[in-house]
């Protein structure tokens, strides 16, 4: 029985999932959690072996929480279902350690399978991004810019990108206003940009939004 723990922000999402889940015979979801610290104060209670993990949640985002996971239980497969597209975050999550990244687009059984792969120790990645994994192995570039920030400074450069304020960022990611100026100053500087518009024109180059 494959037995799985849901991290995910959103209640309509969580019960919408396990109602999906409920259904198939070999599955069951033992425990449901809205962000980092409850996760991480339950999962070693549960009798749990997949981790369905959300990016953006309140508090440390989905890659934080998720490579603090990855060195705690390395083999405890984590199977990221997100709302943003994979040119935003698959990448940086297979790097942090996940097993697998899904769309919440994906239909129903394009997720069933996802969960058996990585389960049975797979890697889960739709059609279209193996094609751009090939693709960036095959080039001998040196890294882009955005690969130095960290994983919080990523997201907030993407938000920035596609035009949120610093005050919506903060609303959104549970952080104060001071905070996320922090963050943008330090993108800037990394990325050695002047302003917003210079984010934005990167990330449009760079395919990092849909």
């Amino acid at each position: 029985m494959i037995k799985i723990l849901i991290a995910d922000d959103h209640v309509m999402v969580r019960k919408g999932l396990k109602q999906i889940l409920d259904d198939v015979p070999d599955m069951v979801v033992v425990d449901e959690c809205s962000n980092g610290s409850e996760l991480f104060g339950r999962i070693n209670a549960l009798e749990c072996n997949l981790v369905l993990l959300d990016i953006s949640m309140p508090g440390r985002n989905g890659l934080e929480i998720l490579e603090q996971l990855h060195n705690e239980k390395p083999t405890l497969p984590v199977l990221i279902l997100s709302m943003y597209p994979e040119e935003q975050y698959a990448f940086r999550a297979l790097r942090a350690g996940a097993s697998g990244y899904l769309t919440k687009m994906s239909a129903p059984d394009e997720l069933i399978t996802a969960i058996r792969k990585v389960y049975w120790g797979g890697k889960y990645v739709s059609d279209s991004l193996s094609e751009k994994l090939a693709t960036e192995l095959g080039r001998n570039t040196g890294r882009p810019s955005h690969d130095e920030l960290s994983n919080r400074e990523y997201q907030i450069m993407c938000q920035l990108a596609s035009g949120k304020t610093v005050t919506g960022i903060s609303d959104e990611l549970s952080l104060s206003v001071k905070t996320v100026s922090t963050y943008r100053k330090r993108i800037l500087t990394k990325m050695q940009m002047r302003n917003n518009a210079e984010i934005i024109n990167y990330v449009i180059k760079h395919g990092l939004l849909d």
